[in-house]
Parts: structure tokens; sequence; C-alpha cells
């Protein structure tokens, strides 16, 4: 089993900029993608950015641009690096593991919420 524990989320005025991360903790030798989806009330959750072990990545085009995502040395952390943030922004946003960009996410984290407000 993995478990996945985010931190990092708060509130935040549009323009700013927010770094949430996760730390990968257990049976973690098997997971080669890691990254993050964010689910807004009344809408699905989607894909914001993921990243696998070599460093290929894979990012929503609504993100593309402001948010960068990066895994520690240890490959066991993920970090999402938010900048301009939009009001659209604001939502729970989840640590996600798994063994590749192409397949969902096999493990996940509590969720951590972004709001972004004046």
């Amino acid at each position: 089993q993995v478990q996945l524990v985010e931190s990092g989320g708060g509130l935040v005025q549009p323009g700013g900029s927010l770094r949430l991360s996760c730390a990968a903790s257990g049976i973690t030798f098997r997971i080669n993608a890691m990254g993050w989806y964010r689910q807004a009330p009344g809408k699905q959750r989607e894909l914001v950015a993921a990243i696998t072990t070599g460093g290929n990545t894979n990012f929503a085009d609504s993100v593309k641009g402001r948010f960068t995502v990066y895994r520690g040395s240890t490959k066991r952390t993920v970090y999402l690096q938010m900048n301009s943030l939009k009001p659209e922004d604001t939502a729970v946003y989840y640590c996600s593991a798994g063994f590749s960009l192409s397949t969902p996410p096999d493990y996940w984290g509590q969720g951590t919420q972004v709001t972004v407000s004046s």
C-alpha cells in the first residue's frame, strides 16, 4: 500500500502563488507517476499535472505556463508550484500516484483546499 499526505493549501489572492507538497510512504518502489488532480464544487475531478520518475510531464491546458510540477530527490515527493493563480483555480487538490501517465492513478491523498479570492 501507498500513503500520500499533502500540505500547502490555503487562501491566496488572484495573481498570487502557492506551492503544494505531497509525500509518499509505504511500498512505493512500483510508483512511476505522481501528480495532482483537482475537484471544484459541482465539477468532476480533473488532472492538473503529473510527472514520471523519468521527468515526463502532463499538464491540463488551463494551467500550462502557470503551474510547474516536479519530484523531490528521493522521488517519493511531488510538488506543484502554482503561479498567477485565478479564481477558477479554486478547488480541492488531490495528490495522486500510479504506474504511468496513461493510466488512472492507483492511490490518492486526502486533499487540500486551495481558494483563490480577493
